[in-house]
């Protein structure tokens, strides 16, 4: 599924029904988590199981699964979000085999056992070792992520538990971060043995949903991260 197409679908999903400014819940752009899943996609990454830590309403989970991801798992604590991202699932139709696996839990508390991951109706994927077309699957799990940038009070610094937990269980990891981020993150990802490979710039446009915002719409710079760890 080429870049556009991938991004006309995600535009269909809901975002959150009444975000929570604690968590700092901002929808990814459909534009942007696009980018993110077909850059994965190229690079192959989208070939081993994927992990969405912070999954949201599911915006980057279900871009893995239409891109064609054969394992998916979306890791979040917000129950309602998840409420969310379910109903987004069903808006696009996923074959059964094709739906992630949606998991209640702190994105920063893991580990998690991705392999073992349960189905609505009760199976699971351990025996899931290839995909659609046949081929197997890449050793090792792909995370995706788009973390809380740390800019509410009592939040700083939000993004390195999430770095953290990818360090923990990726292979290869993509996040979006605040602009002007890319030393942190080369500089954590070092520390733990990982190096940054690609690296961009990226626009993400924040709709008024809190009482403090003053503009109908801001457009953050961001930046977006490969690591392989």
């Amino acid at each position: 599924m080429n870049r556009r197409t991938l991004e006309r679908h995600l535009q269909r999903l809901d975002g959150f029904a009444d975000p929570r400014v604690e968590f700092e819940q901002y929808p990814t752009p459909a534009d942007l988590a696009a980018h993110l899943v077909h850059l994965a996609a190229l690079q192959g990454d989208l070939d081993r199981p994927v992990v969405d830590l912070g999954s949201g309403t599911g915006v980057l989970a279900l871009g893995a699964c239409l891109a064609g991801a054969r394992t998916v798992v979306g890791v979040e604590r917000d129950a309602a979000a998840l409420d969310t991202a379910r109903a987004n699932a069903a808006r696009l139709d996923l074959p059964h085999d094709r739906l992630p696996d949606w998991v209640r839990g702190d994105a920063t508390r893991l580990p998690l056992c991705v392999d073992g991951a349960t189905r609505p109706d009760g199976t699971t994927r351990s025996d899931d070792t290839t995909q659609s077309d046949g081929t197997a699957q890449a050793d090792g799990v792909t995370v995706l992520s788009n973390p809380p940038f740390g800019a509410q009070r009592g939040n700083e610094h939000a993004d390195r538990a999430f770095l953290a937990s990818a360090a923990e269980v990726a292979t290869v990891s993509y996040s979006i971060h605040n602009d002007d981020s890319r030393a942190f993150v080369e500089s954590f990802a070092a520390d733990r043995g990982g190096e940054v490979t690609h690296a961009f710039a990226a626009e993400f446009d924040v709709d008024r949903q809190f009482a403090f915002h003053t503009d109908d719409r801001r457009t953050l710079q961001t930046e977006l991260f490969r690591v392989e760890w």
